[in-house]
């Protein structure tokens, strides 16, 4: 079991949330390929709308990978991502700000959006307990 965190912005976790699929670095096939069945998904939006500014800085969205199929959507006639299906949970928002000195994946509390650049990446169990607590009742 692994624990991943996707990096997008809220209206997009949405989006996924509503027909049950992730994309993660901008619908790139090779961070889906590195999951597998079981293992859980947090989202964290660092804005609330693509391209806005209004800051959400929150894991907005839980889930388990449902299956082992990735498959492209055709959004755009130049856009055509890879999405792969996630059972997502009933959860709520949690604001990093108060977690911040506590995750262990955030090595540089002064620069803790560091990690997130990256769109994608795993973190230590004991992490995602504690993010999850905070989502999930």
């Amino acid at each position: 079991m692994r624990y991943w965190v996707v990096v997008a912005s809220k209206d997009h976790i949405a989006r996924g949330i509503a027909s049950g699929f992730i994309q993660a670095n901008h619908g790139k096939q090779g961070p889906l390929k590195r999951m597998a069945i079981n293992d859980w998904v947090i989202c964290y939006s660092p804005k609330v709308a693509y391209g806005g500014n209004e800051l959400c800085q929150a894991f907005t969205a839980i889930g388990q990978v449902a299956d082992d199929e990735i498959y492209q959507h055709k959004m755009a006639e130049d856009f055509i991502p890879y999405r792969r299906n996630i059972k997502y949970h009933a959860c709520k928002d949690a604001s990093i700000l108060p977690l911040i000195e506590k995750l262990d994946f955030i090595t540089n509390k002064k620069s803790w959006g560091y990690p997130f650049r990256f769109g994608f990446f795993e973190i230590p169990e004991h992490d995602f307990k504690l993010i999850k607590s905070l989502m999930v009742d």
